[in-house]
Parts: structure tokens; C-alpha cells; sequence
């Protein structure tokens, strides 16, 4: 991406949330404007808008799964690529305005994610607060900071508790202590990032029709050229009851032989494809690639077909 004073990324604020945080650790970042949105599809949006160089919003979180109003949003609209992924690791403060003891928080704000991830502590340790939700962490911790709810303290990132000035109750209050979520920067439409050795590919897949087999009939277009999936999730597509798509995380670039003849395989066969990137691996780990599948074997395979075509040596 260009290396302008005018670069702006948008990511999934308010201040303080895990998503500032990614967007921070990455390159790109530095020395560029960062626009807090309320919401992943504001933030997306301004992309789509030309109001933003990119944008940084949670896909996936280590506990809860697939973040659906991501895959939502990437798999409709005008097309968006992804150019990067990073993985933060996820820990919890609970926070108040000023130090009290635990036995006066009746009622806590937080995400429901993270409500999620902290059911255990919160019921081992004020067994009589309620948890209510917050359209971020973040948001939450602001919230009680501005004095502008009733809640008593925050579920919130400890970033948060130090943006907003408040007083950790306690920390590390996760019932996972390696619950992680996986951040995407998107751009707009355009080439993938070069190949590394260590990539993924990510697209949404829409089957042609309802019918028995449907599904192991995409996932063998990966399965016979050696290409492993590293996430599938289901999606509606919003055109009525039993309508869904795919979305996939292949391992591979689409540089890469077997993984381009796996997509070709895929828009001969299904209702529509929508590439949204191959971009590298945040863990660098590079696929292990079976024999027969390597971009070797593709091209020694097409100069095979060629000389059987035109009556060469065979």
C-alpha cells in the first residue's frame, strides 16, 4: 500500500478494543491516520467509500469461533481483498471507575464474546452480578469512564482500562488463558500480496443447487490436488431458508498450481466464487505438499497433455 501521509485505516473501535491493538502491531500503520468505526460494517464500508486505505476487523476468535458479521459483510457488497493477518492474544481486565471491592459490582458491561470468556470467573467470583452487553469492550469500559451507565464496572482489554483511565479490579480474568482472535487488515479490490512459502487463501463458495453430496463435491476440488482447509463455516445467504454459502480458508497461495486449478474446479462447478484474497500466514508455517501436487508436477503434467495433443515424444 501506498507510503502516503494521507493513509487512514478504520478498525472496529472505539479505542481500546483488541482490534486497535492489531491494527497498532501491523506495519502498515505507522504514521497513518486510524479512524475508530462502531461497528465492522462502518469500518468496511469506508473502504468500499475510498474514505479509508484499509481496515482492521476481527475474523475469528480461538473460543468463540467464526465472527459472522465479518464473513457476512466479505461475502456481499462490493468486492474487498484481505492483505494481512494477525492473531492477538486475548486478556481481560475488570474495570471500574476507581477500586472497590468485588462484592459491590451488581452489574457488569461487556461484548457477549467476552462475556462468553469469562463466565467461569465472573460466577466463581461475584456470583451475584449480572453481565450485560456492550457493542464493544471497549465501548464498555468508555461507558463507565464518561460515567454515562449504571453498570458498575467493565469487561474490558487492558489496553482499554489504561485509554480510559480506569482501575483494574482484577486482570487476567479469562476462563482460557490461550484464547487468541485472529484480525484481517482489508483493502480494496485488486492483486494479492506476492507468495511467501507460508500463505492462505480465503473465498466465499456458492453451491448451484441443494442436493445430496453437494458439499463433498466442493471440498473435493481441494482434496485432489492436495490443498488443505484450515477453516469452513456456513453461511446464509440471505435468499431464503436452506440457502448457503461457504466460507474457506485454504492452505496456499493463488499463484500456487494446485490451489489455482482447485478455484477454476470450483467456478466450473459452483454457483459463483468470490475471491477475497491470499495473503501470508501470521505463523508462517508452510503447507506440506503431497506428492503430484507440487507446481512441478502441475506444469511437467500440462507438458505431458501438450506433446499428446500435437503427436510429440510421450
Amino acid at each position: 500500500m501506498p507510503d502516503s501521509p494521507t493513509r487512514r485505516y478504520a478498525y472496529f473501535g472505539p479505542a481500546g478494543t483488541f482490534t486497535e491493538q492489531a491494527l497498532r502491531s501491523l506495519p502498515e500503520s505507522k504514521g497513518a491516520e486510524h479512524l475508530p468505526c462502531t461497528t465492522v460494517t462502518e469500518a468496511l464500508d469506508r473502504v468500499r467509500r475510498n474514505e479509508a486505505t484499509g481496515a482492521v476487523v476481527p475474523i475469528e476468535n480461538s473460543v468463540e469461533g467464526a465472527v459472522s458479521v465479518t464473513l457476512d459483510e466479505l461475502a456481499s457488497g462490493d468486492p474487498l481483498l484481505i492483505r494481512r493477518e494477525v492473531t492477538v492474544p486475548v486478556t481481560f481486565d475488570l474495570a471500574a471507575l476507581t477500586d472497590r471491592p468485588l462484592a459491590e459490582i451488581k452489574l457488569i458491561g461487556t461484548h457477549p464474546h467476552a462475556a462468553a470468556q469469562t463466565r467461569a470467573w465472573v460466577t466463581a467470583n461475584i456470583p451475584g452480578a449480572k453481565v450485560v452487553p456492550a457493542p464493544s469492550t471497549a465501548a464498555a469500559a468508555e461507558a463507565i469512564a464518561s460515567k454515562d451507565t449504571h453498570w458498575d464496572a467493565a469487561i474490558c482489554a487492558p489496553q482499554a482500562t489504561k485509554t480510559y483511565g480506569l482501575t483494574a479490579l482484577a486482570s487476567n480474568i479469562g476462563d482460557n488463558p490461550d484464547a487468541q482472535t485472529r484480525f484481517i487488515l482489508v483493502g480494496r479490490a485488486g492483486i494479492s500480496e506476492p507468495p511467501t512459502g507460508a500463505d492462505k487463501t480465503t473465498l466465499v463458495v456458492y453451491i448451484r443447487d441443494d442436493h445430496s453430496g453437494a458439499l463433498l463435491e466442493l471440498l473435493e476440488e481441494f482434496q485432489l490436488r492436495g490443498v488443505n482447509l484450515s477453516r469452513i463455516e456456513s453461511r446464509p445467504t440471505g435468499v431464503g431458508l436452506g440457502k448457503y454459502c461457504f466460507s474457506i480458508d485454504c492452505e496456499g497461495h493463488i499463484e500456487d498450481e494446485r490451489v489455482g486449478e482447485a478455484l477454476m474446479g470450483l467456478k466450473r462447478s459452483c454457483a459463483d466464487v468470490r475471491f477475497l484474497g491470499s495473503y501470508p500466514r501470521v505463523d508462517g508455517q508452510g503447507p506440506q505438499i503431497k506428492h503430484g501436487t507440487s507446481d512441478d508436477d502441475f506444469h511437467d503434467a500440462t507438458a505431458w497433455l501438450s506433446r499428446l495433443r500435437t503427436g510429440g515424444p510421450r
